[in-house]
């Protein structure tokens, strides 16, 4: 296969993944926490530089796609790690209560503005032993691998 298909089918995978986020949050009800979302844009970014390879399939671009596919499936498995108590994530979506800090008791009722608190630390969903960063990463570096062939070929 010639990169000129490698390229955009990796793209495409992450859409995929992208579309199957939205799928998860908006149609499964599973609202994402912050480290979920950091994950969703080097897909973003990869889904555009296989449209951009449909005008100018030059190196780089091939060469941007395996690093964005790279920075997600970094960010999986470091969320990964904070789900499994491997390693600290960060106070603002972890269970160590910094994100309550500062607020009053009637802060604390209120149900004005509620929105989800979703922690990082927790498994929302798993399948085959895998959460979803895991799941992501395993796919996100497959789809590196797809990208580095095309520059290879480019």
């Amino acid at each position: 296969m010639s990169a000129r298909v490698i390229g955009p089918a990796a793209a495409a995978g992450s859409l995929g993944l992208l579309l199957g986020a939205f799928a998860f949050q908006y149609i499964g009800g599973l609202a994402p926490c912050p480290i979920c979302l950091w994950q969703r844009w080097p897909h973003a970014a990869a889904v555009l530089l296989g449209a951009l390879l449909l005008i100018w399939p030059a190196r780089i671009v091939y060469g941007l796609g395996a690093l964005a596919a790279a920075t997600t499936g970094a960010l999986g498995i470091y969320h990964t790690g904070i789900e499994r108590k491997w390693w600290a994530g960060p106070t603002s979506c972890t269970g160590s209560g910094d994100t309550l800090s500062g607020l009053s008791g009637t802060d604390l009722l209120s149900m004005d503005n509620a929105a989800p608190l979703v922690m990082c630390d927790q498994i929302s969903w798993e399948m085959l032993g895998l959460s979803m960063p895991s799941w992501n990463a395993v796919a996100s570096f497959a789809f590196m691998a797809l990208w580095l062939v095309a520059l290879r070929r480019a």
